[in-house]
């Protein structure tokens, strides 16, 4: 290769447009595959839109998911406070046909005491002991009197009152 000089103006942009051009392909064949300042600009201002846009979402779903809580927390105690109830009536049944079985008085059914029927019943009949055989009591004196004439005036007595 020779040297040749550079007179004029348009040679030496020419041969420097010529050098800058091969640069340019070197630095561009060096940093291939790399993203340039411009596309890294656009591509995080829509990352933080995205962001915005996730955080946005976030903050409704934390706030139905709040609501959904409480709501779920109402249903509960409803439920709790019908299966209370439902052990109430189911135990105050059993109570009342244990009563009536052992023969005491259904005035006394609330009185039994038990978790389970087979406790329940076990009261029953600690009460009923405690209220004897309790047969019925005669509507009327059979017993005889010793005296007639007793007897006699106790029977007028007895059909005044409408006995």
């Amino acid at each position: 290769m020779e040297f040749t000089p550079i007179n004029t103006q348009e040679e030496f942009e020419a041969a420097l447009k010529d050098r800058l051009a091969q640069k340019e392909r070197a630095v561009a064949e060096k940093y291939k595959g790399y993203t340039s300042p411009d596309d890294l600009k656009k591509l995080q201002a829509d990352h933080d839109t995205k962001i915005q846009e996730l955080t946005k979402n976030m903050e409704e779903l934390t706030k139905s998911l709040e609501d959904i809580k409480g709501k779920a927390a109402g249903y509960e105690k409803e439920i709790t406070d019908r299966d209370a109830k439902i052990k109430t009536y189911e135990t105050a049944s059993v109570k009342a046909r244990i009563a009536h079985e052992v023969g005491i008085p259904y005035e006394l059914s609330n009185r039994l005491n038990g978790e389970s029927e087979e406790d329940i019943r076990k009261d029953a009949e600690s009460i009923k002991g405690f209220l004897g055989s309790g047969g019925a009591a005669p509507l009327k004196d059979t017993e005889p009197s010793g005296n007639n004439e007793q007897a006699a005036f106790k029977g007028m007595l007895s059909q005044l009152k409408g006995e």
